[in-house]
């Protein structure tokens, strides 16, 4: 999914951020969840299966290896095309945990 459709479909959507703890550290789409790729096997049972859930990383290319596992768990599952770098890009905001501007690294 292109960056601008997901941000005009966030109610209908579960964005799962599959980065790493200091990538989602320096900026994350607001309202997303963090679970590290790494992780993913041991805590998909905290995804919600209720909404397709849009994985998201840096570039597109962890949250596809996401996306795919997802739909093979069952999920209905989407990659965010060129991730948050497109994203931000795009002009759309990241934030900090603290709700400060965030950045791609």
């Amino acid at each position: 999914m292109l960056p601008p459709d997901v941000s005009k479909r966030r109610s209908e959507l579960h964005l799962l951020d599959v980065r790493e703890q200091d990538e989602w550290d320096a900026g994350h789409i607001d309202g997303a969840q963090h679970i590290p790729l790494g992780e993913l096997g041991a805590r998909v049972g905290e995804v919600p299966k209720d909404r397709v859930v849009v994985a998201v990383c840096r570039s597109g290319s962890r949250s596809d290896r996401a996306a795919k596992a997802l739909r093979a768990s069952g999920f209905e599952a989407e990659n965010l095309d060129g991730g948050v770098a497109a994203w931000a890009r795009s002009g759309l905001p990241l934030v900090t945990r603290s709700g400060g501007a965030g950045r791609v690294i």
